[in-house]
């Protein structure tokens, strides 16, 4: 199947909804920050099962501020429901604490949910992470990010031109910080797992904007005559069927993994739903247009 669409000829419209997704991302930052969960954070988080499945998170925060007034802006979250030894479901709770004394938190929590049944035997794990850990895992997840760009940037090089790899490293840059804005928008918690679908997306936009500079490259050999916009226009049209289908299973995918998989892993599949599309967006309208720029500055 043929294409033979303007996606060039619209590259400044794209460029500027770029752009002001990007300042949007930004303002999120800043505004309403990040949900970090406790691998950033440092402190203690408990999980612990409740016998009535009708608990809500509105109802353990009245019961455990009761008990100690720290649990006020505790994060709590409702997870899915586990059968005891008995056969009988409980309703799980996951519940984060900026503390690091995990055997007090532990007592205080069981004390405060005594009259609901709740026993030693309820409390299924009891997680810390001080803020030294967590400062560090934040440094570690920021240099790993740095390093995979910079190698990106040398083997785009190498293998292409610097020109290309500029643009690839533009849209990698855009894909991160638009993901993080989704991040940011809807309060997803970030954890090590979403450094790691951070990883991946860059690892997959980069794919995408590899396939699309191949195919520049071939062109611009066979279609020496023709203008750069004209050459990356044709190259775009080669391969938008093949990025579009690897895009839509991926997506599927990952899809199914956001709405079936629990707590834990969903905001991992969050960061890489979102980054399949914004990644493959990229790959056509951003990574595309720098080459373009910069090879029509240096052909005059």
């Amino acid at each position: 199947m043929r294409f033979n669409v303007d996606f060039v000829g619209k590259r400044r419209a794209f460029v500027f909804l770029s752009v002001l997704l990007i300042l949007i991302s930004i303002v999120l930052f800043f505004v309403k920050g990040f949900n970090l969960g406790i691998d950033f954070t440092g402190g203690t988080e408990v999980s612990v099962l409740v016998p009535d499945l009708n608990f809500s998170v509105a109802d353990m925060r009245t019961e455990l501020s009761a008990e100690d007034p720290i649990f006020g802006s505790a994060r709590i979250i409702k997870q899915k429901p586990l059968s005891a030894e008995s056969g009988q479901e409980k309703a799980r709770f996951s519940i984060v604490v900026n503390v690091e004394s995990d055997t007090e938190l532990a007592n205080i929590i069981l004390k405060a949910l005594a009259d609901k049944g709740v026993t030693s035997s309820d409390m299924l794990s009891v997680n810390r992470i001080s803020g030294f850990a967590a400062q560090e895992i934040k440094g570690y997840a920021w240099t790993a990010v740095i390093i995979a760009v910079a190698l990106i940037l040398l083997y785009i090089t190498i293998r292409f031109q610097f020109s290309f790899g500029v643009g690839a490293i533009v849209a990698l840059v855009h894909d991160l910080l638009i993901t993080l804005g989704f991040y940011s928008l809807f309060g997803m918690e970030i954890n090590a797992p979403v450094i790691a679908a951070l990883l991946t997306l860059l690892g997959y936009s980069l794919n995408d904007t590899i396939v699309v500079y191949d195919r520049v490259r071939e062109n611009m050999r066979k279609m020496g005559s023709k203008t750069i916009a004209e050459i990356v226009n044709k190259s775009i049209n080669d391969v938008i069927v093949r990025s579009l289908n690897t895009s839509l299973t991926t997506f599927l995918a990952v899809l199914t993994l956001f709405i079936f998989s629990g707590e834990v892993l969903r905001p991992f599949a969050f960061g890489i739903l979102v980054g399949v599309v914004v990644g493959t967006y990229s790959s056509l309208y951003i990574a595309a247009p720098v080459v373009i720029g910069w090879l029509e500055r240096k052909k005059r």
